[in-house]
């Protein structure tokens, strides 16, 4: 059986790019050797978004007295809330399915091994096709860090997988996959300490929102040491990870070390011995229209070189990889992509910050609006945050936001939509945002861009 395309992946980028390849008629096979939703609904987003949700209930629970409800005990049951996680990652896998099968997409279960231009091997079976799309996806990247083979010492993969009501955890790595897990331990009344070694939690956000997460983490009882190395893990007991802070020799103790120091590109295994394609930093080489340096042959997401690891870039660089085989041009906007952590309170960001700005030579002007401010910031008592926004100063366009409050993840997609459509200040202020909201805060932050905002003191 010969196909249009055949894509080698079924997380959030391939089977994406399958079905828009679907919709335009092109006869398509997806390989997948595990599950459909790849790391993203598996061993990723979803299941990190669910024990979050968990542990925001207990902080929730623990916080109710300021509101006149009173809680004798919490009990935990780590292996309900791991049972509820898997009930959302099924649910969410089946409805993957129903939506591959709907659209006519044949789903070969196995490991593909690409062994020629326009053909794929699967357990012994070799498909032909006219193009081939690479959607393999990353796996954790484990430093060399002496121990980090011992037992107790995990990756993102096996805290996700096994329930374990954890006394204290050590977390190497401060960015997205370190902060969130943090704080979901912590809720659930885990001894935490992040080890980072660059200089902020988060040091590809804006400079603001990295040195303020680090304070409330701290508040909120997470042991945080940045400018530090880990040189080793060792076990006991319990596992002691040794390190250096700031010129000093530092040791923390865990029942269990996280490692999450990002992640890397993962095709082992996907090329027959004699055929490769041109690599780009450990990752697979693309050009502008998502082609590797064999034609016809196709990579996107996280094993590809081109843009963050992000599940919902992995999916518009599919969707746009398929517009591209068929000649048509791309629907997304791949410079602009939002990023978001979700923490207590959530961070969200989209286009460029004020250091990036300053390094560009771009003069700004900016709004920043604190939520304690806002009425219903103040009804969940959680006034810690602020919604930033910039603005180009010359043209007045608004460039880049920078949230970090409730529900930060939710709104940032309006300054997306703002920045993607080259709206200016005035453009922007004219749009009336409802009350009570924690939306408002956008509308403020865009008064503030004008110096005349409303529910803001003025400056003397």
């Amino acid at each position: 059986m010969r196909y249009d395309l055949i894509v080698v992946g079924a997380g959030p980028g391939g089977y994406v790019a399958a079905i828009k390849a679907a919709q335009l008629d092109m006869k398509v096979a997806l390989v997948e050797e595990q599950r459909v939703g790849g790391t993203c609904l598996n061993r990723g987003c979803i299941p990190t978004k669910s024990l979050l949700h968990s542990a925001e209930t207990v902080r929730t629970i623990k916080q109710s007295e300021e509101i006149g409800i009173h809680i004798d005990a919490i009990t935990l049951d780590m292996n309900r809330i791991y049972q509820k996680k898997e009930q959302v990652v099924d649910q969410l896998v089946q409805g993957v399915e129903a939506l591959i099968k709907a659209n006519k997409i044949e789903l070969i279960m196995g490991s593909g091994e690409i062994i020629a231009k326009g053909k794929v091997r699967v357990s012994g079976e070799i498909y032909e096709t006219d193009k081939i799309l690479i959607a393999t996806g990353s796996k954790p990247a484990i430093p060399p860090i002496p121990g980090s083979d011992l037992p107790g010492v995990l990756t993102s993969n096996e805290l996700l997988a096994q329930s374990n009501q954890y006394k204290q955890l050590v977390i190497i790595g401060g960015g997205v996959i370190g902060v969130e897990f943090a704080s979901i331990f912590n809720d659930l009344g885990c001894d935490v300490t992040i080890i980072e070694a660059a200089d902020t939690l988060l040091p590809n956000f804006d400079n603001e929102i990295s040195k303020k997460l680090a304070l409330i983490l701290k508040k909120q009882g997470i042991k945080i040491f940045t400018k530090s190395s880990v040189a080793s893990i060792t076990k006991d007991e319990l596992l002691t990870c040794t390190f250096i802070s700031k010129g000093k020799d530092m040791s923390a103790e865990g029942d269990a070390v996280l490692i999450a120091t990002g992640r890397k590109a993962a095709f082992d295994g996907l090329f027959a011995e004699g055929f490769a394609v041109e690599l780009d930093n450990q990752a697979i080489w693309v050009d502008e229209a998502f082609e590797t340096s064999v034609k016809g042959i196709y990579a996107i997401g996280d094993v590809a070189s081109r843009g963050m690891q992000l599940a919902h870039l992995a999916s518009a660089q599919g969707v746009n990889a398929v517009m591209a085989m068929n000649q048509t041009a791309g629907v997304y906007d791949l410079d602009l992509v939002p990023s978001c952590v979700y923490t207590a309170p959530e961070i969200a960001s989209v286009g460029i910050t004020e250091t990036q700005a300053k390094e560009q030579g771009i003069s700004i002007k900016l709004g920043k609006y604190p939520m304690a401010g806002n009425g219903k910031t103040i009804i969940a008592g959680s006034s810690l945050g602020f919604i930033k926004v910039i603005a180009e100063a010359q043209s007045d366009k608004i460039i880049g936001a920078h949230l970090m409050c409730e529900r930060a993840t939710d709104m940032i997609s309006e300054f997306a939509t703002g920045i993607a459509n080259g709206l200016t200040i005035d453009q922007v202020t004219g749009i009336i945002h409802p009350h009570p909201t924690y939306n408002e805060g956008v509308g403020e932050a865009y008064e503030l861009l004008t110096g005349h905002s409303i529910h803001t003191m003025p400056k003397k």
